[in-house]
């Protein structure tokens, strides 16, 4: 009788095969398990892909780089493309999605990642090599508060002139992009919800699991390219409930929708 596998556990069981794979090369070192793959297996999903490294001998990076095999013989692939010079992305033809990276041991003292779960390691080998050392790339949100205030009310009165003058992708980012971007800082500087890790290289990532509101607030503060004025003023709303808004300001960027908006 065949069992079906639940996806997490097609998950798990790919990810110890590709491990099995690594240990048969005979230069590989190690593989450690990043993000659901790693140590936060409880967030794994139907959803999920495989976040991994796979760790080699000093001299043998290009060889994993240049032949797949070591992963295509574990099931058959149906699309890959290299888009960094370390890794791939890579989907088996069963869904299975995956995104690694090759290095060599010295490599991992200057690649910013969060900590991961050794899937498999030679016997002999320094697993204190595969602790992160790097903060670059980190999320790390600016703490001054009037800073954050500053740049996305000033992200909308721009985006709202450039929708004014036609420009309306311009106006998307400005509005639902780089000042939402500065609202989420805020959430995050403000309301301290930990139900849910953040992850610590993109903050809008678990956004919806972290903060009750988020999902009814995003809903209102990117409405899509037609509707920039209605986003920036449900956004300029929020701000001026949670923090201290220039009046003039608030004049000024609900000027420009109400202009916006007759176009």
């Amino acid at each position: 009788m065949n069992i079906v596998k639940s996806r997490p556990e097609l998950l798990v069981e790919r990810l110890n095969q590709i491990a099995d794979s690594l240990a048969n090369t005979g230069t590989a070192l190690a593989l450690l398990g990043l993000g659901s793959a790693g140590k936060e297996r409880d967030r794994m999903d139907d959803y999920s892909d495989l976040d991994f490294f796979a760790i080699v001998e000093p001299g043998h990076k290009s060889d994993y780089l240049e032949d797949f095999s070591w992963l295509s013989r574990v099931s058959p692939v149906a699309y890959y493309f290299k888009n960094t010079a370390d890794g791939c992305k890579w989907l088996y033809d069963d869904g299975v999605f995956c995104e690694f990276a090759v290095f060599e041991p010295q490599e991992l003292e200057t690649i910013p990642f969060a900590e991961g779960q050794v899937v498999w390691a030679r016997e002999g080998f320094d697993t204190e090599h595969l602790l992160p050392r790097s903060r670059e790339g980190r999320y790390q949100p600016n703490p001054d508060r009037d800073w954050q205030l500053g740049e996305a009310l000033t992200n909308l009165y721009v985006g709202l002139g450039r929708y004014c003058r036609g420009e309306r992708l311009s106006a998307f980012k400005f509005v639902q992009h780089f000042a939402l971007d500065r609202l989420v800082d805020l959430m995050h500087l403000m309301e301290h919800d930990d139900s849910q890790s953040m992850d610590p290289f993109m903050p809008d990532r678990r956004l919806e699991a972290r903060f009750i509101q988020a999902r009814e607030r995003m809903a209102r503060f990117c409405q899509g390219y037609e509707q920039t004025p209605l986003s920036a003023l449900a956004q300029l709303d929020w701000l001026e409930q949670n923090c201290q808004v220039s009046p003039f300001m608030a004049y000024e960027i609900r000027r420009l929708a109400k202009a916006a908006v007759r176009l």
